[in-house]
């Protein structure tokens, strides 16, 4: 299904009863909507939730922002955002949009990775529309937590290879190495997941305008301290890609947060942890809104 939100199209599914309160999945870099396993997503809508899980744009189905400049992340990085095609908060207000779109009026907002980042900034610039908030193995913006492991972040800045054989082996080994050590790694679905968001979209400059809207943003911590929603985070403790730090960091900024550190989860989510997180959001679902 596709849907016209803040200019742009975007590809998204639901699962679960409409008139259930609305729980937002916001995926993080370079993944697509079906990272958020259906089967994940529907455990998540028996719990009382009409689920939304969208493609980001540049990702998936949704538009593609071809003709933009090439980003130059050194630059970026450096303080020159000439290439910066969007911002975190564009991708907010997409998500905004695609509420508008749906007739949601307020819901509550989960997001894993760059989606957490994503779904802070729904929380502090649209405050009203966030019911609660779940931030999932990612960080404020503060450069000096959450830093992935050197050998992980090269890794991850390489060109993904064009061959679709090339890419599946490319896309199994680094979910490998950003996996979580304690527990067991299940090649057959990663393999099918890989395929499939080849065959979806490939799109590796899309993944850089991404990288560019994370490496452009600002810190968030001030901000973060303002938020009135009810607020978990969740982070794996062996998380290679963003450290511990960056989840502990969110839920000091946040006023009320709890923090729930999962041993042995990397920078994924496999099946066992799902009823821990599934608990986490419809828990913190249910708390109230800060005065």
């Amino acid at each position: 299904m596709r849907a016209s939100a803040n200019g742009i199209e975007i590809e998204y599914d639901t699962f679960g009863d409409r008139t259930h309160p609305a729980m937002v999945l916001v995926m993080g870099l370079s993944m697509q909507m079906i990272a958020w396993d259906e089967r994940f997503c529907a455990e998540l809508a028996s719990r009382g939730f009409f689920v939304v899980r969208f493609d980001n744009r540049d990702v998936g189905l949704s538009t593609h922002m071809k003709g933009a400049p090439v980003p130059n992340i050194p630059a970026i990085l450096g303080g020159d955002h000439a290439s910066v095609s969007y911002s975190l908060e564009d991708m907010a207000r997409d998500t905004v949009g695609l509420m508008d779109a749906l007739g949601i009026d307020s819901a509550h907002v989960a997001g894993l990775s760059m989606g957490g980042m994503i779904a802070q900034c729904l929380a502090i610039h649209h405050a009203p529309r966030v019911r609660s908030l779940a931030s999932i193995m990612s960080t404020t913006g503060d450069p000096s937590v959450g830093e992935a492991k050197p050998e992980v972040l090269m890794e991850l800045l390489k060109p993904s290879p064009p061959d679709r054989d090339a890419y599946l082996a490319y896309g199994i080994g680094l979910w490998r190495m950003i996996g979580s050590p304690g527990f067991p790694f299940d090649e057959v679905a990663t393999r099918e997941l890989v395929g499939r968001a080849f065959d979806r979209a490939y799109d590796p400059m899309g993944v850089a305008r991404q990288i560019a809207a994370i490496a452009s943003a600002r810190d968030r911590t001030p901000a973060l301290r303002e938020v009135r929603a009810p607020a978990v985070v969740v982070h794996g403790a062996a998380d290679p890609l963003i450290a511990p730090s960056g989840g502990e960091a969110t839920a000091r900024a946040i006023p009320g947060a709890e923090l729930h550190v999962v041993p042995g989860m990397g920078h994924d989510l496999p099946r066992d942890v799902w009823p821990r997180v599934i608990d986490a959001l419809a828990t913190n679902a249910t708390r109230p809104r800060r005065s």
